[in-house]
């Protein structure tokens, strides 16, 4: 199916009727593959393409969503990817990358054909990612690869949690030089009511599942994070590393 630039392309070019035009934008924009029904149409709705999420698909379903997408031309990335998944998707896309801690797999970056006018990206955002400990990494760095994708600048602050407050004091002036934070602690989850008492950038807390048995495989970080008192501050899911690095993203590059 092509493109809406495409079609575009051919009725200014006399290639097609306005008829033929207008029955090609009204068909709903969607790729049967087979166990899975592809959304096109996300870039020109919401901004940016449909992101997979790996954990439970076969190689072979991420590799005709991914050649899909790329046809489209628009990047793809794909999320909770294992290793063994990542061996044999690196083979069959060369110029993918794998990030093992964060578990992502992406190619090119997710600028679409046809964006939304809406969501158009003025200037590269940026987004600070802080850890409260070394174990949340995996959950930043997951960030981290999302908001790439999409076209932000990111860089990883980790291991400022609040049994140390000078470690993150110490950084101040470089996070508020971000358009976007977001913090991943687990544990009690105070980091980002910290974070979000000393800058003006909106905070998006993520909760882990860090932590020792009364933590509730991240329960008691999550519900400390949805009490803050920092009027900044948004949660996400439990280890929802891509959702805060979508939202994050979206932000940043709109911000004037």
């Amino acid at each position: 199916m092509p493109s809406i630039k495409q079609l575009a392309e051919q009725l200014a070019a006399g290639q097609i009727s306005l008829d033929r035009f207008l029955q090609e934008v009204a068909r709903p924009r969607t790729a049967d593959l087979g166990d899975v029904q592809l959304d096109l149409d996300r870039p020109r709705r919401c901004g940016y393409p449909e992101v997979v999420y790996g954990e439970g698909k076969s190689v072979a379903t991420i590799e005709r969503i991914f050649r899909r997408q790329l046809e489209s031309g628009v990047g793809a990335l794909a999320t909770r990817i294992n290793a063994e998944q990542a061996n044999q998707l690196s083979a069959l896309f060369p110029a993918g990358h794998y990030e093992p801690i964060g578990r992502t797999f992406r190619i090119g970056s997710a600028d679409a054909a046809e964006p939304n006018e809406t969501s158009v990206v003025t200037h590269p955002g940026r987004v600070a990612i802080i850890t409260a400990g070394t174990t949340d990494l995996p959950v930043a760095h997951e960030a981290s690869e999302t908001a790439q994708w999409m076209g932000a600048a990111t860089w990883i602050i980790a291991d400022v949690g609040v049994a140390g407050p000078h470690r993150l004091l110490a950084r101040l002036d470089e996070i508020r030089t971000a358009d976007a934070i977001v913090v991943v602690a687990g544990m009690e989850g105070a980091l980002p009511s910290m974070v979000g008492g000393h800058v003006a950038a909106p905070v998006i807390a993520v909760p882990t599942s860090v932590g020792y048995g009364a933590s509730l495989g991240g329960l008691a970080a999550l519900l400390g994070m949805l009490n803050s008192c920092a009027s900044n501050v948004a949660v996400v899911n439990i280890d929802a590393g891509f959702k805060a690095g979508y939202l994050a993203a979206m932000i940043a590059n709109r911000k004037q």
